[in-house]
């Protein structure tokens, strides 16, 4: 999967933000100023995402293209490697994991935020 995909499918989620808070070469994405995914521009071959621990480490166990986020909280994130050996269909399936991931911890006044975005 290429980054453009990564980019467009990301973009297109519900309040969905894309910064580059860290530098200019690490392209965030955040819905309600939440991160959920994170790849780098300059080495495109990972994408970083959010996951439920027990999800994490059952991903880890299974596919040898996941494991735990370079620079992240390896309990709650993995990266994903982008080079082939992870399914497409997988790869997208983790970014709304991901995403639905941080949803859930929204404060109310974010989740009615959230809520009323059309």
């Amino acid at each position: 999967m290429d980054i453009e995909t990564i980019r467009d499918y990301c973009i297109r989620k519900k309040g969905t933000t894309e910064e580059f808070p860290f530098d200019n070469v690490t392209l965030v994405f955040k819905v309600m100023g939440k991160m959920y995914a994170c790849i780098g521009l300059d080495n495109p071959g990972w994408l970083s995402l959010k996951c439920a621990p027990e999800y994490a480490l059952e991903l880890r166990e299974h596919h040898s293209g996941i494991e735990g986020a370079y620079h992240f909280n390896k309990k709650y994130w993995n990266q994903v490697s982008l080079q082939g050996n992870i399914d497409d269909k997988l790869i997208l399936s983790l970014i709304d994991h991901s995403y639905e991931e941080v949803i859930k911890k929204f404060t109310r006044k974010l989740k009615k935020e959230y809520d009323e975005i059309p």
